[in-house]
Order: C-alpha cells, then structure tokens, then sequence
C-alpha cells in the first residue's frame, strides 16, 4: 500500500514539473509572404490540464481563447477551432519547432519562452529603470457614484513647485498607460515630462487594472466625471498648477472638465475633436475606408448610410433605437447591386451586430457632442495638436474647429499646431492607417512630447 502511495504522488509531481516546463509565454514570428506576424502563446497549467489564450500583438488582440491544449513526450498542441487554428510543435532545446495552420494556410513557425519583462515587440520608447523621480500608486474616489478609480502619479524629484497634469485617454477601455500594441504611450509622455519638471497622474480606465465602476450605462459625461475627481484629488494634495491632456475622446473630456472646474489652469488637446461628432464620424469612416481601397461608389454609399443613421440618433425620442437602426441597415445592404449583395442571412446577422453597437449609451451619447459648445467657454490656456496623417480624427477640420470656437471665447492664450506625417497616435507615419500602428515602433513623435513639456513649462 505504502508503495502504491508513493509512486501516485511521484506520478502528480513529475506531471506538474512537466507542466512547468511548458507553461509561460512563448512567442514566434508568422511570415506571411514577406510581412512578420508576431503571435504569443500564454500557457498555464491547470490542475494536470493546461489552459492556453493567444495575442497578436501586432493586430491588437490580446488574451485570444483557446479550445485545447496537450503537451505530452515534447509534442505541443494547440487548438483554435473557431478560428480554424492548430499549431504542433517539437520542444527542441528551449525551443519550440512546429508549423501553423489556418484554413489552407500552413506555415513554420519557431517559438521562443519570454522572459519576465520581456516585449514581444520593440518599444524602445517603454521606459526602463532606474527612474530619477517619485513613482507612487494611488487611489481615489470619484463621489457621484462611489467608483473606486486607481492610478499612477510621476512626480518630479527635489522640486516643491511644479504643473501636474492629468492624462485623459480615448474612446475603449484603457489602462493607465493607454496601452495599444505594445505602445505604453501614456507612461512615455509621463516619464519624459517627470525628468522635466512636470507632475503627471494617469489612471485606469473603469473596469481595468485597479479601477472599478464600469457598466453598460457608461458615457463621455461619466469619464468627465472620473476627470473631475482626478482633478479634486490632486487639489487636496495640494497641487494648484493643475492641466488637462486629453487624446482623441479625452480631447473633448478635457475642455468639457476645464469648462466647468476653476482649478483646471490648461489643457492640451491630442487628436481631439473640434466639429459635431456626427461629422467627424463620416469624415473619419470616409477616410479610414478609402486607405482600405473603398472606391467612391462605396464611399458614397457608406456616407449616405452613416449621416441617415447620424441624424436618427440625434433626433430620436422614441424606445426601440436598436431596431430602427436595423432597419436602415437591412434597406441600405438591399439597395447594393446584386453581385456585391450579401445573403439575406448575412445581411441580417451584420444588421443585428452594427445596430447593438451602435445602439449603446456611449455612442448614442457620443453622437450628440459639440465640441464647440465646450471650447467656447475657456478662456485658459489651450495648446491644440493634431497630426496630418491622422484617419480617426482629421487634423485640418478639427483644428479650425478648435480655433473658431476657442476665438469665439476671445482666448488669447491658443496654440494650434499640425505636426506633417504624423498618425493618430502621434508616430510618424507613412499610410496614418489603424493597421500601421502597431508596425511601427515610435510610440509617440519626440518633437509632440518636446513641444507640449515646453509650452506647459513656459505658462
């Protein structure tokens, strides 16, 4: 008996040191006809079975589910059946040899184990320590509705009397670093403005990292409201040179806050919207589909859908949204010509899916904005940035937007500048595509983080 006992539990210790041999992250690079894909497989062991989920960094996705996953006498298999997935491979001298097979498409593929800390892509902007400031972890309270809301504050070292400023991030969930493939963008600029001189807080989204509070009733107002505890926050540490820096949506959440809140003395506006959200939309979906190829036939019909669905939104009172919308859907995929035509099933499943997003409080909220109803109001400082490879929310329209409004508050302490070859995200460019993103490895242009630090330190 004594025997039969021992060799059970050697049995569950080597199957766990095997596990372990296995589990962690590892990465290899898909070459699809001379373009590098790189994936991530995240293995975890769990009891004696392993669970897996799969990024692809490049393309944004992260934490990807997958069916299954067997490890057994160095062969590792990997299951993705509603993506038509399989992976197979040799574990071959801390190496794993295998190929990748989608539909169709096979293809080697070696992967390699990340080690702690590790990116899978080059960053080279992420900051690394040592750090030569104060980095402090905190939590606040935003009062209206008792959201727990957590964050970090890059404090510059030996310096009593300085501006802080509160980065406010765009539309999705977010963490404090606002962090999309791989890019950190929001602790480069806090890093960069921490060696200058300047205070920054950057907090976590609701519903991410520490921060609580996220529910499917959340809007552009509610965010406004995390703003403004953020900003009460660091009132009752006593900081009194307190700025906004908002990107994209944070750019209309910033003079939204300042417009209201005395203790805001600036902001700064990255890619932020300055016309009728309706028409940065179209202009935006015109833009993005024509880099896509979209001829102008699409593009014309596209338009046509947008501003129909656009003006019922803005003007709807009554209880059903999410089926009137649907209706313009199925009318509009109807009137495309046969050959271009989807099924009748297609067409229904598309409806059904574009209509419950666009249907949500956040967007039907989102849709109603003026910015000019907000910029008109400050009469404090304002530097307004934008880039002119920029597809989400055009520079020049957006900027005269900002301009016209802000002149109409007879501010006299505005600054507008467009920055040439310059992406939403303030990288420098070749298409301004979504796509090209994650493919470049500029997280943000140094001229962008010279010029706000310079002119926050100039006030």
């Amino acid at each position: 008996m004594k025997s039969t006992l021992l060799s059970i539990a050697f049995f569950f210790c080597f199957s766990s040191l095997f596990s372990q041999e296995i589990s962690g992250s590892w990465t290899g690079e898909l070459d699809i006809q001379g373009n590098k894909l790189p994936l991530v497989f995240n293995i975890k062991p769990i009891g004696n079975a392993l669970k897996t989920t799969m990024d692809s960094p490049k393309q944004g996705a992260k934490d990807i589910p997958v069916t299954s996953t067997t490890f057994e006498k160095n062969e590792l298999e990997i299951k993705a059946n509603e993506m038509g997935i399989t992976y197979k491979g040799t574990l071959k001298n801390d190496k794993i040899e295998g190929t990748f097979t989608q539909g169709q498409m096979s293809l080697p593929l070696i992967l390699s184990k990340i080690k702690t800390g590790e990116s899978v892509l080059k960053r080279p902007q992420t900051p690394k320590p040592p750090f030569d400031y104060i980095i402090e972890e905190v939590t606040f309270t935003n009062p209206t509705d008792n959201t727990i809301l957590a964050g970090t504050l890059t404090l510059p070292k030996n310096k009593k009397q300085f501006p802080i400023v509160i980065l406010i991030s765009g539309s999705g969930q977010q963490n404090r670093d606002s962090e999309l493939f791989g890019h950190k963008e929001f602790w480069v600029i806090a890093d960069d403005f921490a060696k200058k001189g300047i205070g920054v807080l950057r907090v976590d989204d609701r519903g991410i990292g520490g921060s609580n509070g996220a529910s499917a009733a959340m809007t552009t107002q509610t965010f406004a409201t995390d703003t403004n505890a953020a900003v009460a926050f660091l009132a009752q540490k006593g900081f009194t040179n307190i700025g906004l820096i908002g990107h994209s949506e944070g750019g209309i959440i910033a003079p939204m806050v300042a417009s209201q809140n005395k203790k805001v003395k600036f902001v700064i506006s990255m890619a932020g919207p300055g016309i009728p959200t309706d028409e940065l939309l179209v202009l935006q979906s015109n833009a993005l589909a024509k880099s896509a190829g979209a001829s102008e036939e699409e593009l014309k019909s596209t338009e046509v859908t947008n501003r129909e669905i656009y003006a019922l939104i803005k003007n709807y009172n009554g209880t059903d949204l999410k089926g009137e919308v649907k209706k313009i859907l199925i009318a509009n995929m109807q009137k495309l010509p046969k050959e271009q035509q989807p099924s009748a099933d297609e067409i229904a499943n598309a409806a059904e899916q574009e209509s419950s997003k666009i249907s949500i409080p956040w967007f039907t909220y989102f849709m109603k904005i003026n910015p000019n109803v907000y910029w008109s109001k400050l009469k404090i400082p304002v530097l307004a940035l934008n880039g002119s490879k920029d597809l989400q929310v055009i520079s020049k329209e957006n900027l005269a937007g900002i301009k016209a409004s802000l002149e109409k508050a007879n501010n006299k302490k505005i600054e507008i500048v467009e920055f040439p070859n310059l992406n939403h995200l303030f990288q420098e460019a070749k298409t301004g595509s979504v796509e090209e993103y994650g493919q470049l490895e500029q997280t943000i242009a140094p001229q962008v983080l010279d010029k706000m630090s310079s002119w926050i330190l100039k006030l």
